[in-house]
């Protein structure tokens, strides 16, 4: 599976943990791991006082408030940092719109925080780029999360890739998701990126 973009995550570590084969691409990786480690200290910190204004943009179910969430946050810098360091080779510096592997690569691509929420910072044909990339490199299924903003809003541009990607012969959905935190972002775009 890949985690793109991956940032200082812990997907790619609990996958790895639970026996699944993943990698995780993001431009801040490289050599130098202090240097990946600040960037995503820098992250977290952004993060919580960010949030810390928007409260009411969250559902607050899951975590019990911005100390709990940032808990979290903390503790998957953690075990991201600790799987970085063990094993570099899963962590691929790259960025969207061009990935560094062959068609038909990954059974399972995951894309999250990255398009649709940043809709003000990357325009449409942006996405429709990064989403045909993410496509190549699936041999089965991806997953996009969410598909609002951080004002919790809709990306405008959502139906105009959902043809894109019928054109180019996927099948998307949009399906609903158990997890809601971000007021609004209850939903995942999944493609089935095998072709006709």
């Amino acid at each position: 599976m890949l985690d793109c973009p991956g940032g200082a995550s812990g997907f790619v570590a609990g996958a790895r943990a639970r026996g699944a084969e993943a990698y995780a691409v993001d431009p801040v990786y490289g050599p130098g791991v202090e240097r990946v480690a600040e960037r995503g200290r820098q992250d977290v910190r952004r993060a919580m006082s960010a949030l810390d204004d928007v409260t009411d943009l969250y559902v607050w179910d899951v975590y019990d408030g911005p100390a709990d969430v940032a808990s979290h946050r903390w503790a998957a810098l953690g075990r991201f940092l600790a799987d970085y360091t063990a094993s570099p080779g899963q962590y691929l510096p790259a960025a969207l719109p061009r990935l560094p592997f062959p068609d038909d690569s990954f059974d399972l691509v995951v894309s999250g925080h990255l398009l649709c929420l940043y809709a003000e910072e990357f325009d449409h044909a942006f996405h429709v780029q990064a989403l045909r990339e993410l496509c190549r490199v699936a041999r089965g299924e991806l997953r996009l999360f969410p598909l609002v903003d951080f004002g919790t809003q809709r990306y405008d541009g959502l139906d105009d890739l959902l043809l894109d990607v019928e054109r180019a012969g996927h099948d998307p959905s949009i399906r609903s998701v158990d997890f809601e935190f971000q007021r609004g972002a209850d939903e995942c775009l999944v493609v089935d990126a095998a072709t006709d």
